[in-house]
């Protein structure tokens, strides 16, 4: 169990230092120099969405392989791999090079999200029915801490790059992105060594699994027209949580665009994954004594009056504000989503149920990343791209507010 759940301290390095924190910098001020703000915000943002839309579509092909037996944990270290190795490629891109840099990253968030995929998978093989909650809670904690430890040594790196014999921040943040590839390879070790798979590894063609992750989804669609508050939830998960992940991808490179300086931005970021940790539990408590789906909306409005607060702000004061204000709701929004999600599913088909509750997850990368960028490029705004995420969490809080968790409880 402790195995499994230190590769998410291994990935979620990743997660915070590569593709919320310094690529966005990076990219900016190093690789694409020569381009305008809102090009290279609409250039950042399409990269996201195409890695999290190609992920999402290849979610129930990669699902079916996972289940035949004895392929998850070869599949996970095959994507893990492809992220390792785009990671440290980031060393090596100069500068200018802005186009190969969207390619490299592209290729490692595909490597990054599809190690996610088999990685959720494995929990079945690590855990006892009795204790999946336990252990998927383990996973997010160390996810946290592994990845706020690493980040944190990185911003130290660009602060005071001489105290690593870095000749300059370029060069410390170059080194940075070495560094969470050596990490996220050493520590996938454990998980390498130690998790093993029930069942015989199977050899299945490609052909014969993506017929069987496509004919799973259609039978999912199946059951799903039959629990209509299920279905509501779900379009509403998918709408907000969209927006989540895209405040989380985005940020720093609105406040760039904005003309806040990086170091600012770098540690607001970093503020906000520790403040995330125990925040998440205080959220989960909230959700047992009042309800999950209250929690789930105050935490969208927050969002909201996040990112229209964020249009407005001047000092690189209010973005701190800001960056505590999201780490408060962030991690309660994911927990109390899935413990919402479980109270509402049959539970003889928790597992097909999940699968496609994950798929969504997946999509759940692509529409806001693209609408902000191109709410950027063509308005010329910055500031007006950051609002067209409250629609997001608009949509998603309306339809969730209709969503009654107790009659399709009594229906199931």
């Amino acid at each position: 169990m402790w195995s499994w759940a230190i590769y998410d301290w291994a990935n979620s390095a990743y997660a915070t230092t590569v593709m919320a924190g310094f690529f966005p910098v990076f990219f900016k001020q190093y690789w694409a120099v020569d381009l305008s703000a809102n090009e290279s915000t609409f250039w950042l943002g399409l990269s996201n969405a195409g890695a999290g839309l190609l992920i999402a579509l290849l979610a129930p092909v990669l699902g079916a392989i996972a289940d035949q037996g004895g392929l998850k944990k070869r599949m996970l270290l095959s994507f893990t791999i492809l992220g390792v190795l785009m990671t440290a490629a980031l060393f090596l891109v100069g500068a200018g090079h802005w186009l190969l840099a969207v390619l490299i990253y592209t290729f490692g968030a595909i490597g990054f999200s599809g190690a996610n995929v088999f990685y959720d998978a494995l929990i079945v093989d690590v855990a006892e029915h009795e204790k999946l909650d336990r252990v998927s809670a383990l996973g997010y904690a160390v996810g946290y801490i592994g990845g706020g430890i690493l980040f944190a040594v990185n911003v130290l790196m660009t602060l005071h790059p001489d105290w690593f014999l870095l000749a300059d921040k370029a060069e410390a943040v170059r080194w940075s992105f070495l560094t969470v590839a050596l990490w996220w390879a050493l520590f996938t070790l454990p998980l390498a060594g130690f998790v093993h798979e029930q069942g015989e590894v199977a050899s299945v063609h490609w052909l014969v699994a993506a017929r069987n992750g496509f004919g799973q989804l259609r039978e999912t669609f199946h059951h799903l027209r039959g629990l209509k508050q299920v279905w509501l939830f779900l379009l509403a998960y998918f709408l907000y949580i969209d927006g989540v992940n895209t405040v989380a991808r985005m940020a720093v490179d609105y406040g760039l665009s904005l003309g806040f300086d990086s170091t600012v931005l770098i540690t607001a970021l970093l503020m906000t994954q520790f403040i995330a940790f125990p925040a998440a539990l205080l959220m989960g408590w909230l959700g047992e004594r009042w309800s999950a789906k209250g929690v789930i909306l105050l935490s969208l409005a927050v969002y909201s009056a996040v990112c229209i607060w964020s249009s407005t702000m001047q000092e690189a004061v209010d973005f701190y504000w800001l960056a505590a204000a999201i780490g408060l709701v962030m991690g309660g929004v994911q927990a109390l989503s899935r413990s919402m999600y479980a109270r509402m599913i049959p539970k003889d088909q928790a597992a097909e149920f999940f699968g496609f509750f994950n798929m969504l997850g997946k999509f759940a990368a692509v529409m806001g990343p693209a609408m902000m960028g191109l709410a950027s490029l063509v308005s010329g705004s910055a500031r007006f791209s950051i609002l067209v995420i409250v629609l997001l969490f608009i949509a998603g809080g309306t339809m969730l507010f209709y969503v009654d968790v107790g009659k399709q409880h009594e229906a199931v």
